[in-house]
Order: C-alpha cells, then structure tokens, then sequence
C-alpha cells in the first residue's frame, strides 16, 4: 500500500514542486518529491513562512531580500534549520554550495553611532563547491573561491583563496590547501 501511495503521489508532488520552486535544481535521488512537500512547501508556501522565495527554505530559516541573490544549481540558501541570510548588499553563490545549519550571512552592517541605520552594504560572491559548516558568520564584502571548506564556527571576515579548508583554532582561523580537486561536477548531473 505504502508503494502504490509512492507511484500515485510523487508524480503529483514532482509537478507541483516544479510549480511552486522555479529555481530548484537538485540532482536526481537527492531527496523524494514528497520529502520536499513535507519538510518544505507546507509550512513556505502553505503557511507562508519565505513564501515568495523560488527554491525550498526550512521554516526557521530566514531570507532577507530574496531577490538580489544570484545562486548556481544544486544549491538552496536556507534548505537548513536556522540559517539567517541577509542578501541586501547582493549575495552571489556559486553551484554545488551547501551552507549546513544555524549559518549567517549578512551584507550588510550597522551604523555605529545609531544602530537603527544601516552602515554599509557590500556584496558576498561564494564559489563552486563550497560546504559552509554549521555556526558560521559570513560577513559582507567577502569573496570566498573555488572548492573550499569552511569548518563549524567560523566568522570569515576576509577573502578565502580557491581550494582551501578553513577550521576554527583558538589563536584564529587556520587556511590549509585541500588536498586534490573536488570530484562531483553538479553541471553534468541529471536533475529531478
């Protein structure tokens, strides 16, 4: 029974997630088209909680300006619990990024004689193939390359070089060369 509720539904859900998310692009077997309704569209496009964002957002995620953000495929800013993105600098974010949960990226930042105004706005770029860890701060104005790996706890508050991995240490942030390019290219992958 459980099967046949599969074949019946996920057609269905396939169609109403394409409808729902235009900008979702995911490579086939990521997730099922009834995960995506369950743990997303109910409480995005139901309940109304990132309602106009085009691609899946958690509910306890928060997207700030949507719209100035320019993403590549196989990435979907918010997909996890509690990231905060504040996008009005302009945020661009490359394919196959992951930002793991309680992440923030914020473009801009307060004036510091009135904490009501805001005191700039400088633009993020992310790269291709980039795993963010969980409890990171990303701060604006930073360019972060290709193929990098940014370790749980980091505030990155200057540019990251292509093919790195950055770790959090108590004297401050420790840059290491990754060891070998990344290996999955996202741009040849089929899509749900």
């Amino acid at each position: 029974m459980k099967k046949l509720l599969k074949i019946i539904l996920e057609p269905f859900f396939r169609m109403l997630i394409h409808w729902a998310y235009p900008r979702f692009q995911r490579q086939d077997g990521y997730v099922t088209y009834t995960y995506i309704f369950v743990h997303y569209f109910l409480m995005q496009k139901i309940v109304g909680i990132n309602r106009s964002v085009p691609w899946p957002v958690h509910f306890t995620s928060q997207i700030i300006e949507w719209q100035k953000i320019e993403k590549g495929i196989c990435c979907d800013p918010g997909d996890c619990k509690g990231v905060y993105i504040n996008a009005h600098g302009g945020l661009k974010i490359g394919n196959n990024v992951e930002i793991a949960p309680n992440t923030v990226i914020s473009t801009v930042n307060h004036y510091k004689r009135d904490f009501r105004k805001v005191g700039y706005k400088r633009g993020i770029v992310i790269g291709n193939n980039v795993w963010i860890g969980a409890n990171c701060a990303i701060l604006a104005g930073v360019h972060i390359g290709d193929n990098v790996v940014i370790g749980a706890g980091c505030t990155i508050r200057e540019d990251v070089p292509s093919n790195m991995v950055v770790s959090q240490a108590s004297e401050g942030l420790v840059y290491k060369p990754q060891s070998g390019p990344h290996e999955w290219d996202c741009t040849t992958a089929k899509f749900m």
